[in-house]
């Protein structure tokens, strides 16, 4: 630890780029708009002011239709501040306002931190597309066995567009990254900000990119933590298809990992055996259900250790016990936690499914989609035909399907983006060409790092990138070249406590 700590401080005095002293020292005082929109402390976290504001549903119209976008404040807690950091967690359709624990305290007390829901979700004018039941679980086993086997799923995706329509309405078509990106630009107005810094996740970093691309004078500072392929020939449909390959790749160095640990976990020895058992249990479960759990809920424990190496131990234990003892119990828990069938996992698929299908053109031919995902799902059997079934709506989407955005970075400051090689969810050479769409931008890379949402991060904890995304918050700095940072290590479930099994939402709240 000494040493990692030690490489930081080296690093860091290598830093140029920084913006004029006189540019950051100064406080920057809170514009008296601000208090207008903040206008009372929140609920459920009351340490954060909320507030609400309005915006046109479709921009080219903009005396039409209202939504109303909800926000957040967690003041700047020190005296010299510096601006506000918009943030946007992911999904699409992820909820981010209350998430001021994504920065440390030395950042937050040089900002205020702006939290929203993206437009559609959460309490920003939901949408829907089904009744929560339609996700009940266990789900249908995704992995067609024949072609027959693939109909219902076609129908099902049929369904839920038709429902998205039906349920959504006059908004359905106007929930898109351009307007979200609009709406952000709305909320600097309102809050009475020249510029503002932006900080967005997985998804999140296409919205970065896609505002950058819009409003680069409105772009104070932006960092990129963990980047989606904004390339529009990769946006939506080759994107998915890519972290097909990339899960992989990720979850067989978990199976890897379990088999180097067989007297912990008794699954096999070698990550080929343990291959083997996670798919005879899969037929168990296929045959059988255990309560919620069936094979496309196993399927999702499984991806969920491609997300988060912090869970392999108690994923792994989970699964474990199922093999050896018979008992579900950790297997039932995860599912349980991360029940789809709730109206909030409900609206987060909705906007998720409007946002992909509205923002990019999409295959609307089911031969294109079928001969594209047979040909990834012989070497990347795991989670291509999920993938493909979540998204297939796109291919009966009524409403019109534009060319996605061309991103050229132009006009933008110097840009900070954090990325790990083996991340699934947003597979490294995706990162690296939207590395080179944003020629402002400089690459914080963790070799071997493979969780995704790196920076000020509970589940990987790497000094060396989070030094690098400190500074750059508050002093401007960025590497005059693309940095490595070695990896976090992997976990050791023989010194470790096994956690409870957690859910996807990677939010940090403070309270």
């Amino acid at each position: 630890m000494k040493s990692t700590l030690a490489l930081v401080v080296v690093l860091l005095g290598s830093l140029v780029g920084a913006a004029p002293a006189s540019a950051d020292t100064p406080s920057t005082p809170r514009p008296a708009a601000s208090d207008k929109v903040f206008t009372h402390r929140c609920e459920k976290y009351p340490r954060y002011d909320c507030g609400t504001i309005t915006v046109p549903m479709d921009y080219s119209r903009p005396s039409g239709p209202k939504l109303t976008i909800a926000v957040s404040r967690f003041k700047a807690t020190g005296s010299a501040r510096q601006g506000v950091i918009v943030f946007n967690p992911g999904g699409p359709g992820g909820s981010g306002l209350f998430d001021a624990g994504a920065v440390p305290a030395s950042v937050r007390a040089a900002y205020d931190f702006i939290g929203f829901d993206p437009r559609g979700v959460g309490e920003s004018s939901p949408i829907s597309c089904v009744d929560p039941s339609f996700f009940a679980t266990p789900a249908a086993d995704p992995t067609p066995a024949t072609e027959a086997a693939k109909v219902p799923f076609v129908k099902r995706a049929r369904s839920y567009a038709d429902g998205c329509a039906a349920r959504s309405g006059a908004e359905l078509p106007y929930i898109n990254t351009a307007n979200t990106s609009r709406d952000i630009d709305e909320i600097r107005k309102a809050i009475g900000e020249t510029q503002i810094s932006y900080f967005g996740v997985s998804y999140g970093t296409y919205l970065g990119a896609v505002y950058g691309q819009m409003f680069p004078g409105s772009v104070r500072r932006m960092m990129l933590d963990s980047s989606v392929n904004a390339d529009p020939a990769s946006v939506w449909y080759q994107n998915n298809l890519d972290q097909d390959v990339a899960f992989q790749k990720r979850t067989d160095i978990w199976f890897d990992w379990i088999g180097r640990y067989d007297s912990v976990f008794h699954l096999g020895v070698g990550g080929q055996a343990v291959y083997a058992t996670y798919l005879k249990a899969r037929s168990g479960l296929a045959a059988k259900a255990a309560g919620p759990v069936g094979p496309a809920e196993l399927d999702s424990i499984v991806v969920n250790s491609g997300y988060y190496d912090i869970n392999w131990v108690s994923n792994a234990k989970a699964l474990s016990a199922f093999v050896t003892k018979g008992d579900a119990s950790g297997l039932v828990s995860y599912t349980r936690a991360n029940d789809p069938a709730t109206a909030d996992s409900e609206n987060g698929n909705a906007v998720y499914t409007a946002v992909e299908c509205n923002d990019a053109r999409w295959p609307r031919s089911w031969s294109v989609w079928n001969h594209d995902n047979s040909a990834v799902a012989r070497q990347a059997p795991l989670e291509t035909w999920s993938n493909a079934w979540m998204n297939l709506p796109c291919a009966f989407w009524t409403s019109s399907q534009p060319s996605a955005m061309r991103i050229t970075g132009a006009g933008l400051p110097p840009i900070l983006m954090l990325q790990g090689t083996q991340d699934a969810a947003t597979p490294y050479q995706g990162a690296l060409r939207t590395h080179q769409l944003l020629p402002s931008s400089r690459m914080i890379i963790e070799q071997g790092g493979g969780s995704h949402g790196l920076y000020n991060s509970p589940w990987v904890g790497n000094t060396c990138i989070d030094g690098y995304a400190t500074a750059y918050w508050l002093n401007g700095t960025v590497p005059a070249a693309d940095v490595n940072c070695a990896g976090h290590p992997q976990p050791n479930p023989t010194a470790s406590r096994s956690n409870a099994p957690r859910t996807l939402n990677t939010a940090r709240h403070l309270p």
